[in-house]
């Protein structure tokens, strides 16, 4: 603790005595000092004991003292028995009004003997502020140690709390309270919600503190499977020891999930490399493949869920923590997407999840037995390229159907592909004034019948077949051909 005046008057080898009744004992003492200028406050910065025989104060003893409170002196020390004795009453007097304490010292007491109490005192305070801070680090980090990241998490912040008489809990991503000591703490984080998004959020590495009562609440970020925020709270100020155990703390929980997260990464490069080799196998083998990476299979079909557009975070890695954290599914990143497979009845969860994070779109499989899994990761992907081009929060495969042929091809392509095949017909319409596309359009509306579509464009049956073979010949294609004919249609109704 910090060597107080409290401390120096109740020691008998000092023989120091207070002079004034009402005098604050408990403060703290940050220095010793001796002077007998008149105005001793440019070399002072609060907080001393300042020693004087007397003569200091001698000219104005009411000014000295007020000069010497206001600059945030500790105590004044009248050093009695060496010529100035008069003086203390008036020094006295002029330090009860000010609400300063005031000290005698005996003449058999040196000055001297006062700045060696002190300095062996501040050096006994961080002695034991080395050996508090020491055992705390050596205690919080023997509970990190363990192979359940989760568990360990908890032992941490339970030493915690109990180190620093407070409570603590982490708050993730999700604005979820992951872990409380004591429990009823958890309560806590709805008035706080505010400070624990602006320290989440930060770019780089931030501590909050705010007033709490008479407490305080200090916040640090920490990653554990995802960006985290650590808050401690009491109902007393933290010293600087607190702080640098709290750091501990944010230390050994940053270091526990780095050791925890080589392995996650090791095991999320080999979920990404099971679902790459499932997407292009043959639908076959997938049972076995997913039951020795993933476990017990789920009964019945299985759904491929395809995540991705652009994370408010702007990372899909932070998709992949917090599928970590609800353990849905199995999934991995996989080309620039993040692909998940669950038992058909588990889609809406995931669904939630990712509604969570703004700016994600997912696109959904058709139910498909295990043997079928590469078919619906690729229906996944398609559904959610959608998706992003409709912009549009969920598609599912089984829409896209009902959704015609262009909307599985982006809009720009198609418009590229359609303004290639029908060039030739369209330059030869403007250069003479012809109207060979709204004739092939028609023509194909009616099924290559001559006489509905001849009649609906208002000229002769005659005259369509000439145009037809018009544009047979500049395209270079077989109109008679299924194929060219599903092309061309395709072509004429593409989005300009």
């Amino acid at each position: 603790m910090p060597v107080t005046l409290r401390d120096l008057c109740t020691d008998r080898n000092l023989g120091l005595r207070p002079a004034c009744p009402a005098a604050d004992l408990d403060r703290r003492i940050s220095w010793v000092h001796s002077s007998e200028l008149p105005d001793p406050t440019p070399y002072l910065d609060g907080g001393e004991l300042l020693l004087t025989t007397g003569l200091g104060p001698a000219i104005d003893p009411a000014a000295y003292v007020r000069r010497v409170a206001v600059h945030g002196l500790a105590a004044l020390g009248f050093g009695t028995g060496l010529g100035h004795d008069e003086h203390l009453p008036a020094v006295a007097a002029a330090c009860e009004h000010e609400g300063l304490p005031l000290i005698e010292v005996p003449e058999r007491t040196p000055f001297l003997a006062l700045t060696r109490a002190v300095t062996e005192a501040r050096a006994a305070e961080r002695y034991a502020e080395v050996v508090r801070t020491d055992e705390a680090q050596r205690a919080l980090t023997a509970a990190a140690l363990g192979d359940d990241r989760a568990e360990s998490t908890g032992r941490v912040l339970d030493r915690l709390a109990e180190r620093l008489e407070a409570w603590v809990l982490v708050s993730d991503a999700d604005d979820r309270v992951r872990h409380a000591a004591p429990r009823q703490a958890s309560r806590r984080a709805v008035a706080l919600a505010g400070e624990i998004t602006r320290v989440r959020e930060h770019s780089g590495p931030s501590s909050v503190t705010v007033a709490a009562g008479g407490g305080q609440v200090v916040l640090q970020p920490v990653r554990l499977i995802g960006p985290a925020v650590l808050v401690v709270g009491r109902n007393r100020l933290f010293s600087p020891v607190d702080r640098q155990v709290i750091g501990s703390a944010v230390s050994v929980l940053t270091l526990a999930h780095a050791r925890g997260a080589a392995a996650g990464r090791a095991e999320q490069r080999l979920r990404t490399a099971v679902l790459r080799t499932l997407a292009t196998l043959p639908d076959c083998g997938a049972d076995q493949v997913l039951a020795d990476t993933w476990g017990p299979l789920p009964d019945g079909d299985l759904v491929a869920i395809a995540l991705g557009g652009r994370p408010a975070a702007g990372r899909l890695d932070v998709l992949v923590d917090a599928l970590e954290r609800a353990a849905v599914g199995f999934h991995a990143e996989l080309d620039g997407q993040v692909a998940i497979v669950v038992g058909a009845d588990a889609v809406e969860p995931v669904l939630s999840l990712a509604a969570r994070a703004r700016g994600v779109r997912a696109g959904i499989s058709d139910p498909a037995p295990v043997s079928g899994l590469g078919r619906a990761l690729r229906e996944a992907g398609r559904a959610l390229d959608a998706a992003e081009r409709r912009d549009r929060a969920v598609i599912r495969f089984a829409d896209l159907a009902g959704s015609g042929l262009s909307a599985l091809v982006i809009p720009e392509d198609a418009a590229a592909f359609a303004e290639s095949v029908l060039a030739p017909l369209v330059r030869h319409d403007i250069e003479r004034r012809g109207d060979l596309v709204a004739s092939l359009r028609e023509w194909l509306a009616h099924h290559g019948q001559w006489d509905p579509a001849a009649a609906r464009l208002g000229v002769h049956r005659h005259t369509l077949r000439s145009r037809i073979e018009k544009a047979g010949a500049l395209l270079g294609r077989d109109l008679d051909s299924p194929g060219v004919r599903a092309e061309l249609w395709f072509a004429l109704h593409a989005p300009a």
